[in-house]
């Protein structure tokens, strides 16, 4: 089943500014799996705004041959802006990924709940060189400690039509990786991202969830949630708590 994506239009420069970032860790795991002499080919699929390249450009080799792919022209308009050394493709990384092949590294970064999974799979399977890594990242808050993340949860559920928690969490990633990969690979990380209450709800706005609540309830949705930060908020700040996973599918040699 391929998920609805979300619609991003007029969004991109809010997404780029709010948007969680990523533990470098995972991505420096990823790319010592990689040859330490090669200069490596890769993919960063469903590349948004580049977002995931900000920890993983510093860690490639200066001669690495980058390719960032998405199917929003705003999103790569300001990927553009930030990475220019990166080759930027308008399109579905499923079907950039079946056209290519010699690839080293296929990341994607909080992307791959959107795709055709199991053509997104196929491709990146064909599309590495032996040896060579696909990377799925998963981003979420975790709202187990209770607190902000707990009563943000529990508006969502309330307002946000078809809302369930952890809903990145109901798809078998390692499962479905492993029918595709020879070696599959799972790392965790737990971190607190401070953010200022009115970055944090335009976190919300341009989230797929959020954007629904609002559509549903208008400035209802968005009072009921600046009242919510204000019970959390300290010094202006709220502290979201997140954990990030990346799973690492080897490809068959």
């Amino acid at each position: 089943m391929v998920i609805p994506a979300p619609n991003v239009s007029g969004l991109a420069d809010s997404y780029e500014r709010t948007r969680p970032r990523y533990p470098v860790e995972l991505f420096a795991h990823a790319v010592g799996l990689l040859p330490a002499d090669a200069r490596p080919t890769v993919v960063d699929a469903g590349a948004g705004t580049g977002i995931a390249l900000e920890a993983l450009l510093p860690l490639l080799p200066a001669d690495a041959e980058v390719h960032a792919v998405d199917v929003s022209g705003e999103m790569i308009s300001l990927g553009q802006e930030k990475f220019p050394q990166v080759t930027w493709e308008r399109g579905a990384a499923e079907q950039f990924l079946a056209g290519r092949d010699g690839v080293d590294l296929v990341v994607a970064a909080l992307s791959y709940q959107w795709m055709d999974r199991p053509a997104f799979l196929a491709s990146a399977a064909r599309a590495l060189r032996p040896g060579g890594v696909c990377m799925v990242v998963q981003n979420d808050r975790d709202y187990r400690p209770g607190g902000l993340p707990a009563d943000y949860e529990d508006l969502l559920k309330e307002i946000s039509p078809f809302y369930s928690p952890g809903y990145r969490g109901t798809i078998d990633v390692e499962g479905e990786l492993a029918a595709a990969f020879d070696q599959v690979e799972r790392r965790r990380e737990v971190w607190r991202q401070p953010l200022p209450v009115d970055e944090f709800i335009r976190v919300s706005s341009t989230s797929t969830q959020g954007q629904r609540a609002i559509a549903t309830a208008g400035p209802l949705y968005l009072s009921r949630l600046r009242a919510l930060c204000a019970r959390h908020a300290r010094d202006g700040l709220v502290h979201v708590p997140h954990v990030t996973e990346a799973f690492y599918g080897r490809a068959r040699g």
